[in-house]
């Protein structure tokens, strides 16, 4: 939709098409006489997808800003984002691509033998960090100027910065979400300085943060498997003991990591009641790091454009991070997993944003290159079925892009005190949900446009297997499909109830628009026909025990996704201005099963002697225990 007709010497898509086939096909007749020698330096006869300014090419995302934002923030905004767009094209793409040739490097030991521990990232990597303090890709947020539409051009920002960042949305997702916890603190004094340097435009001063989490026993389990103890010092400071065995980004400046405080026996606590969070400068003021040691860094499937390590932590001088409920402060002991929620919700909005931009980077290559690889006597973009496979993926990243927007428009009225509590309510329900569905989608999205390529996809120096590769973590990262499909279970027990009937409400008054709109009076009346399963499925859930309710978990996640992005793009195809492309887009969504809980509920796949066949099924013929 709305793409520049292509535009090349001896090419016209819209006449003499057979002519210009048999110009090709009589030039490799021509290349083919040429002498052995200099054929066989002759490199492949096909021509390289170029896709220009991001922004002005993602019709989506214009028509998105220009329905939603106040004209004067909108036109600013606009500004902002074509001036950005032609930085990425011309500066951030090639040193994103650097980044990729230049992974970091650990020194261990220096000429002489002393351990330094050094992790040696490459200038492009060094560059990006000042390039997203200039774009105030992180103080966009908290600046604030466009009120609660700030966070929404910072996301947005972040959407089109992602494929071309050589992995340094990374570390800027974890610095997002440690200011994020410093905010909802108040600031506290001793915390300022880290805030103003997490949230600064100033190259010089911007500073990256880590999130360690993750330790030897445990991933998403850190109530079980954290094991770093803190020990108090006299001047009431803490030293951390322990190993952290996935520490994405550990060049950053500084981290937050959680840890059991001993007691004047050397005894902890354990479980989540046992945690606290803690903040740590990685370094000391002569560059060391502070009572830190590497262990290795990790050999990644993807992202290894970023340094991931395991860290011992010997003693690493760190501050407890206070727990501030509303308007007055408790000892911040045993509050950490509370304290590090707001951090784990940016990071996984953070998240959602890579999956689309990775969908959207693939989507936009695959149909470039369709529109100038000739196969079979016409152009890819010529072969109905190769269209149609892009369509799918098209539609599918459009219900994506259209559920992340809606989230970070919600986080950007809570973030501001304008949301309503149902507001906060679905925002709660919605961060989990569109994280798990995203991660998925993008590993499907991009594998598929990978194979629209034929074997030019498989080729490392294309570019196109790192865009998949580093798809791939995204349903990993900041926790996995089922550990988040029990999170939305949480959430709607913490609401008792209350998050689902914000969620149907929602949903209505979406549809309610698309009223008068004949076109999607299908996708309308299947999006009302999923409601009825759902409302059906939830009606029973007080009588399912919790074992059925977990078995259904992934499958009720996937049906809120899905329910929830089709009345996203139906809204945005009731608008006045809407295109036939967003009237298709909708139409196509709801032709898919949109309530697959519904369904495997009938098929009592819920039920506890199927969980006992699925064991049965997974294990058969291995040994016993």
């Amino acid at each position: 939709e709305r793409c520049q007709p292509l535009s090349r010497k001896g090419i016209n898509t819209t006449a003499g098409q057979r002519q210009q086939v048999d110009a090709q096909a009589k030039q490799v007749l021509e290349d083919l006489e040429m002498p052995l020698a200099r054929r066989k330096s002759e490199t492949l006869f096909q021509e390289q997808p170029e896709t220009g300014n991001q922004y002005l090419e993602d019709a989506l995302l214009r028509s998105y800003l220009k329905t939603h934002l106040p004209p004067k923030v909108l036109e600013e905004v606009n500004q902002d984002l074509e001036r950005f767009g032609n930085r990425l094209l011309t500066q951030i793409k090639p040193l994103g691509w650097e980044c990729e040739l230049n992974p970091p490097v650990f020194r261990q030991y220096d000429a002489w033998g002393r351990r330094v521990d050094h992790i040696v990232t490459c200038s492009a990597w060094r560059r990006m960090k000042e390039i997203a303090a200039e774009e105030g890709l992180i103080a966009e947020a908290y600046e604030r100027r466009y009120s609660n539409w700030s966070r929404l051009h910072q996301a947005v920002k972040l959407y089109l910065f992602s494929s071309s960042s050589g992995g340094f949305n990374c570390p800027l997702a974890m610095t997002d979400g440690a200011a994020k916890v410093i905010e909802s603190l108040g600031i506290p004094g001793s915390l300022k300085n880290a805030f103003d340097r997490l949230t600064s435009r100033d190259p010089k001063k911007f500073w990256t943060s880590g999130q360690w989490m993750t330790e030897r026993r445990g991933g998403s389990d850190v109530a079980n498997g954290t094991e770093t103890v803190a020990k108090k010092q006299p001047d009431g400071t803490y030293r951390l003991y322990g190993f952290k065995w996935f520490t994405s980004a550990a060049d950053s400046d500084v981290t937050l990591t959680l840890a059991r405080v001993a007691d004047a026996e050397g005894q902890v606590k354990q479980g989540s009641s046992g945690l606290s969070l803690f903040f740590l400068k990685v370094r000391d003021e002569e560059g060391k790091l502070n009572s830190i040691q590497v262990q290795r860094l990790k050999d990644k499937l993807g992202t290894r454009q970023m340094a991931t390590a395991e860290l011992w932590l010997d003693g690493a001088p760190a501050e407890l991070v206070p727990f501030v409920p509303r308007c007055f402060q408790i000892s911040a002991e045993g509050r950490g997993v509370v304290s590090i929620s707001n951090m784990l919700n940016i990071t996984r909005i953070h998240n959602v944003i890579g999956a689309v931009a990775s969908m959207r980077r693939m989507i936009s290559l695959s149909r470039e290159y369709a529109r100038r690889r000739v196969a079979f006597g016409k152009f890819l973009k010529d072969h109905p079925l190769h269209m149609q496979t892009i369509a799918r993926m098209e539609v599918q990243t459009r219900g994506a892009f259209l559920l992340f927007m809606e989230t970070v428009r919600l986080l950007g009225l809570v973030e501001t005190n304008m949301a309503s509590e149902e507001d906060q309510l679905l925002l709660r329900l919605l961060v989990p949900v569109a994280k798990l569905y995203t991660g998925k989608q993008a590993s499907a999205a991009v594998i598929e446009g990978m194979e629209s390529f034929g074997g030019q996809g498989y080729m490392e120096d294309t570019g196109l297997p790192v865009i998949v590769r580093d798809a791939l973590v995204l349903s990993i990262w900041e926790g996995t499909t089922n550990i988040l499909s029990l999170d939305v279970l949480r959430s709607l027990s913490k609401s008792r109830g209350q998050a689902m009937a914000v969620f149907f409400s929602a949903v209505q008054k979406k549809l309610e628009l698309a009223s008068s709109t004949a076109k999607l009076e299908p996708a309308v009346k299947q999006m009302q026909d999923a409601i009825s399963g759902l409302a059906q499925f939830m009606e029973g859930a007080g009588s399912r025990g919790v074992e059925t309710m977990e078995l259904a978990a992934r499958d009720f996640s996937y049906t809120l996704a899905r329910i929830y992005a089709g009345a996203l793009l139906i809204e945005h195809a009731a608008r006045p201005d809407a295109s036939s492309t967003d009237i298709s887009a909708a139409r196509r969504w709801c032709n898919q099963e949109l309530c697959p809980v519904a369904r495997e509920s009938g098929n009592r796949s819920y039920e506890a002697e199927e969980a006992l066949a699925d064991s049965a099924l997974v294990y058969e013929g291995c040994p016993a225990g």
